[in-house]
C-alpha cells in the first residue's frame, strides 16, 4: 500500500472513531513530531559540556564505573 493510500485509510478510521482518547493520542503524536530538539533547548554552555565529555570518551579520557568507586568509598 503507497503512503497516499496509507493515510486515507488513517483519516477513514479517525473519521469512524468516537473514542476522545484516540483522538487526543493522535494529537499528542503530531505535537511531539513537531516538538524541538531538546538540543536546541540546552545552554551555550551545556553544548560546551557534552562536547567536551564527547571528546574526552573520543581520546579515551574514561574510568569506568568500579575503578571510580573504589577510589571514592
Amino acid at each position: 500500500m503507497d503512503i497516499q493510500s496509507e493515510k486515507i485509510e488513517l483519516v477513514k478510521m479517525l473519521l469512524d472513531t468516537e473514542n476522545p482518547e484516540i483522538i487526543e493520542s493522535i494529537k499528542n503524536i503530531f505535537k511531539n513530531e513537531n516538538s524541538s530538539d531538546f538540543w536546541d533547548e540546552l545552554s551555550h554552555n551545556q553544548h560546551l559540556e557534552i562536547e567536551n565529555a564527547t571528546r574526552e570518551i573520543e581520546n579515551g579520557e574514561v574510568v569506568d564505573f568500579d575503578t571510580f568507586m573504589k577510589k571514592h568509598r
